[in-house]
């Protein structure tokens, strides 16, 4: 990540968990940690039983100063299931939509007093994936709970990001820029695939290297004041796309078109 030009970096599944250890490579590589995923269960969980559960990380986070924690609802997610396709995903009832509300505003407001805001993060296989169920759950949270636009995800729900942006440009704090392969996704699904295989067949790219394109949805920031971390990501099979190749390919797109829609880019 680093030599691929970038100066932040999400925490990964393999990563260590105790900042005694993770701090020194970071700074090694000259990396600040950016943020992170946690997957959450509160329909099943109350608040105070997921702040528990979530104590470790935040402390890593805030050791590494981390400016928020990426967040999503899991309960019955399908996303990482090798069987169940997408259009099986869970829905929530009128009592499941109530439930989840009341708890993201209860823990938005715990983590916030930590001093990590959480970023909500719409995921394809959840719960929250489209755009009218982000919408929804932003206009029905207090303002504890952010948002963050994951630029693919919302292409792959056939939603509209810069709308998004729009109609919540005061709760945006996180973006997660992913390319989509259109004719990698028209196939997954015209077959009904699982998100496992879509994004292995290669649903995915770095920003650059597919169909969005990235002036006009910077422009909208831009215009809309935002300050933050912009990520490059892409879950793509590593035998198919080398991850330092499409690292930098990430990398040199994002950061000319930025600068050109006028961001200011701090290292």
């Amino acid at each position: 990540a680093s030599k691929a030009g970038f100066t932040g970096i999400e925490s990964g599944g393999k990563f260590p968990k105790d900042s005694k250890k993770l701090l020194p490579k970071l700074e090694k590589e000259n990396l600040k940690l950016c943020s992170g995923w946690y997957g959450a269960h509160l329909l099943k969980n109350s608040p105070k039983e997921e702040f528990s559960l979530m104590r470790s990380q935040l402390n890593l986070f805030k050791d590494c100063k981390a400016p928020c924690m990426v967040f999503a609802e899991i309960t019955n997610s399908v996303q990482g299931d090798p069987k169940t396709p997408l259009s099986q995903r869970p829905k929530l009832s009128k009592d499941d939509w109530s439930k989840l509300t009341l708890r993201m505003n209860e823990i938005g407001k715990m983590m916030f007093d930590e001093g990590m805001p959480i970023a909500y993060h719409h995921h394809m296989g959840t719960v929250i994936e489209t755009e009218n169920e982000t919408s929804r759950l932003m206009e029905s949270t207090n303002d504890y709970v952010k948002l963050l636009v994951d630029t693919g995800h919302m292409l792959f729900a056939k939603g509209n990001s810069i709308k998004l942006v729009k109609d919540f440009s005061e709760k945006l704090i996180h973006v997660h820029c992913k390319d989509i392969r259109k004719e990698v996704l028209d196939k997954s699904l015209k077959n009904n695939s699982t998100f496992r295989q879509a994004f292995l067949d290669g649903a995915f790219t770095v920003p650059g290297d597919g169909c969005i394109d990235y002036v006009p949805f910077l422009k909208v920031l831009k215009e809309k004041n935002y300050r933050g971390w912009l990520v490059v990501e892409a879950e793509q099979d590593p035998a198919k796309a080398n991850p330092f190749e499409y690292a930098k390919i990430g990398y040199k797109y994002l950061s000319k078109t930025a600068k050109d829609c006028g961001f200011v880019i701090i290292n």
